[in-house]
């Protein structure tokens, strides 16, 4: 193998590991926000925090709360919902912060509106069209 090939492969290999590492480097250095792993003093604020933190999806994970997830993303957002609630602002006005900022789908409660309605309508048609469609099979079978 001559040199300019294995100059060439440890190119590559070299390039296939930064690409790698890439997600590894991805968290940031800097400590973890006030309130990101520390629960509040007030055992009632906490726990209304708590409820809610159990109702938003992390936007990292994707399938769990962010009161279960590790993500860095998901402690700043334990953060933000902990001294929010310890300044006294209502679990509603802070879950509506978060859904204007990163949309319906970080709560695992959608609304029920115009953009959502089918989602909550669906399930409802599918079920009465598979009804129908099972009494006529069963209707069907009493005619042979």
């Amino acid at each position: 193998m001559s040199a300019a090939h294995r100059i060439a492969l440890r190119g590559c290999a070299l390039g296939a590991a930064l690409a790698l590492a890439g997600p590894v480097l991805a968290d940031s250095a800097l400590p973890p926000a006030r309130y990101a792993h520390e629960q509040l003093a007030d055992p009632a604020k906490e726990r209304v925090a708590h409820d809610l933190m159990l109702t938003l999806r992390c936007i990292v994970c994707q399938g769990q709360s962010i009161a279960d997830s590790d993500a860095e993303l998901a402690g700043d957002m334990r953060a933000l919902v902990r001294s929010r609630i310890a300044a006294g602002e209502s679990p509603e006005s802070i879950r509506d912060w978060l859904i204007e900022r990163y949309g319906r789908w970080v709560t695992y409660e959608p609304p029920v509106d115009a953009v959502t309605a089918p989602l909550w309508v669906a399930p409802l048609i599918l079920l009465v069209l598979g009804g129908w469609l099972a009494r006529g099979r069963f209707r069907r079978g009493e005619r042979r």
